[in-house]
């Protein structure tokens, strides 16, 4: 076999880096080597050989896991995930722009899974909207403080000039407690005999006969 693994832990999910778990639940798995061997790296023209690869691949429920790790890896040879090397190169070429947010929401959920250009601008995009701070950001892209830092300000200025582009508008400055006072009692009109700065007090009327004058409530 080209590839040799006795991990065998139990699969979480979504497959994180360096995790081969999922070999063990592929239908190749157990398969002689010679066998496998033939049957997964035929020769271009072999058709009969890639017919019979492709249909135990169509049967496979691991078959994505399998594709990723082939792109992810750089294997350009033999028949991954139910494709042959020749259908994989466009998927090689255009890895960086792959775009998953299956992978974004397993990252933020705390998996170490790989992610590709696309996705780690996505990510640092979404940390900088949920007010992270450069160290969290640096510890979990395992990046310097300083390149986190620049990563976040970049980010800023990307929403900033989208909201100037579409007009969203800015969240307004909350109204200070001195601000709130100015809507208070109303100066009264002139020639009366109250004063305009001072507010109309009215006598309170005690809901009991028998309390004391001159006491608080």
């Amino acid at each position: 076999m080209r590839h040799i693994t006795t991990h065998s832990a139990p699969a979480t999910g979504l497959r994180g880096i360096g995790d081969t778990s999922w070999h063990n639940r592929g239908v190749c798995h157990g398969m002689d080597p010679e066998d496998a061997d033939a049957v997964f790296f035929p020769l271009p023209r072999d058709h009969e050989a890639i017919a019979e690869a492709k249909e135990l691949c169509g049967l496979c429920p691991v078959r994505r896991d399998c594709l990723n790790y082939a792109l992810e890896n750089a294997l350009k040879e033999g028949i991954w995930g139910g494709l042959t090397d020749a259908e994989r190169r466009p998927w090689h070429d255009g890895l960086p722009q792959r775009l998953d947010y299956t992978r974004v929401s397993a990252f933020f959920n705390g998996r170490d899974v790989h992610l590709t250009e696309s996705e780690r601008q996505v990510v640092i995009d979404h940390a900088y909207v949920r007010g992270w701070r450069p160290d969290r950001l640096a510890a979990a892209l395992q990046i310097s403080h300083k390149h986190a830092r620049d990563l976040l300000r970049q980010s800023a200025n990307k929403v900033l000039d989208r909201d100037r582009t579409y007009g969203v508008p800015r969240p307004k400055k909350k109204r200070t407690k001195a601000a709130q006072t100015k809507g208070g009692p109303k100066p009264t009109k002139p020639g009366t005999s109250q004063p305009v700065s001072r507010p109309v007090t009215r006598p309170v009327t005690s809901t009991s006969a028998h309390a004391p004058l001159g006491k608080a409530a």
